[in-house]
């Protein structure tokens, strides 16, 4: 870091307030009513989300968020804390670190208020998310934009784009995954959270699979790939012994492979699968429920032989090593 005063800004989704129905209900609200999230128009927008998927989904979410909530709070905020505490303490005296959620409390807006009265000349904005996707990293990005449009002096900002191919970032994960035995399981799924074919470009292939050249950050079909080959790389993983798919659809028009799916077919073969949720830096509804309980169920119900999920980088040193480096950019 330079003498300018400055700030680091680390970025998730959110989290509701309580796993109450109602705070379930406003957080699925404001999440759902994202353009950037559901990309259609505004009148039917709201019409689908307020009258027909919040009203269904908030009772059946806030059972599972109820699931995996813990006596701190949601995993996902809870790390998010720990983590940005842990990277103050490596930072030290060079920057200030804050952190805030697109749909939750502070938001991205009220910390930049908070900011602005600070003080702060460069601003470094971490979206926790290592790759890029218009419904997530994108919608932070606007969202930080519109916010310091407010400002009457306008600091200086970075913004981490992705930062999956980062050395260390990858070598955090290899790490992870280490610890969990690779060699002994017949296959090893990536798994990627979703996204609706309509936030892909038009001309998109089919089945994508892995690429040898690197993609644009924001191609996040073939970044999807392109990283699990880099983290396959270090693994010494032959083709055949990994795959990728996608979770966490709400219909049949998402990207494919889905990851349910994909583990019947490995399930019927009597395989001994891991499972590497790359999407993930933090444990969440996706991880610890839906990876971690409901597709090992569908998994083992199909006759797979063992399943082993392997838990998120959450607070890792590792991957403290290299959020402080992703966010050492002057």
């Amino acid at each position: 870091m330079n003498n300018m005063k400055s700030a680091v800004l680390l970025v998730t989704i959110g989290t509701p307030a309580s796993y109450s129905v109602g705070d379930v209900r406003r957080y699925l609200s404001r999440f759902l009513n994202d353009p950037y999230v559901i990309n259609i128009p505004w009148l039917w927008r709201k019409l689908l989300v307020n009258l027909i998927i919040v009203p269904f989904r908030a009772p059946k979410s806030a059972e599972k968020y109820q699931k995996i909530w813990t006596k701190d709070g949601f995993p996902l905020y809870v790390y998010l804390k720990i983590v940005r505490d842990q990277l103050a303490e490596r930072i030290g005296s060079d920057a200030d670190v804050w952190y805030a959620m697109s749909y939750a409390s502070p938001d991205i807006e009220e910390v930049f208020m908070k900011m602005e009265n600070e003080g702060y000349q460069q601003i470094t904005v971490v979206p926790l998310f290592p790759n890029y996707a218009n419904s997530t990293t994108g919608s932070i990005c606007d969202s930080v934009n519109k916010a310091l449009k407010l400002w009457k002096r306008e600091p200086q900002l970075n913004f981490v784009n992705s930062y999956y191919d980062h050395p260390l970032f990858l070598d955090a994960w290899v790490d992870r995954i280490k610890r969990y035995a690779p060699e002994h399981y017949d296959h090893i799924l990536f798994s990627f959270h979703g996204l609706p074919l309509s936030h892909l470009p038009q001309k998109r292939q089919v089945d994508r699979g892995v690429t040898e050249e690197k993609p644009d950050y924001a191609d996040y079909e073939g970044v999807c790939y392109y990283f699990t080959k880099l983290i396959a790389e270090r693994l010494g993983l032959k083709e055949k012994q990994y795959s990728v798919a996608f979770q966490s659809r709400m219909s049949k028009r998402w990207l494919r492979p889905f990851t349910d799916q994909k583990l019947i077919s490995l399930a019927v073969k009597k395989q001994k699968v891991l499972v590497v949720p790359l999407s993930f830096v933090a444990d969440c509804l996706e991880t610890t429920l839906e990876l971690g309980e409901e597709y090992k169920e569908i998994f083992l119900a199909h006759g797979g032989e063992e399943y082993q999920l392997v838990d998120s980088l959450n607070d890792s040193p590792k991957w403290l090593d290299a959020l402080e480096k992703i966010v050492d950019l002057t």
